[in-house]
């Protein structure tokens, strides 16, 4: 069987609050541009937040990660792309790519893994069953 793999992109303009003294984005900003694909791959993919608070099961960040290629500049346009990275453990690993919608080059790559936890924020070692739902949904077990 071929490997399901679900992608989702984020077009965005740099605004001038998410640039430094340089004009050059601000490091912090990218972590909100990778937000922003997760939620836009929650709404395509029905994996949204909302989901894991509903199933009283958070999925905070633990890995965060950027690899950055080239600057991006205040009132450019870019794309984000989020993929996920499947995995047997009870964990939400995704993949991210920006680039430039102009010319399409590469800007950022980066990735980040978020865990399960229950209401008292105990770390969950096995996958909740809505999640294990959602990856049958998609073909992902």
């Amino acid at each position: 069987m071929d490997e399901v793999i679900l992608k989702a992109s984020k077009e965005f303009n740099v605004r001038f609050s998410e640039v430094d003294s340089m004009n050059i984005v601000w490091h912090g900003s990218y972590a909100l541009y990778f937000e922003d694909a997760r939620e836009e791959f929650g709404r395509v993919y029905g994996l949204s937040y909302r989901l894991y608070l509903e199933n009283e099961c958070p999925a905070p960040l633990v890995d965060l990660n950027f690899r950055y290629l080239k600057p991006l500049l205040y009132g450019q346009r870019a794309r984000v792309d989020i993929s996920f990275r499947n995995t047997r453990a009870a964990k939400i690993m995704f993949d991210y790519e920006i680039h430039l919608t102009e010319d399409d080059s590469l800007v950022t790559t980066g990735s980040s893994i978020q865990v399960f936890v229950d209401r008292e924020y105990n770390l969950l070692i096995t996958n909740p069953p809505f999640y294990e739902e959602w990856k049958k949904k998609y073909n992902l077990l």
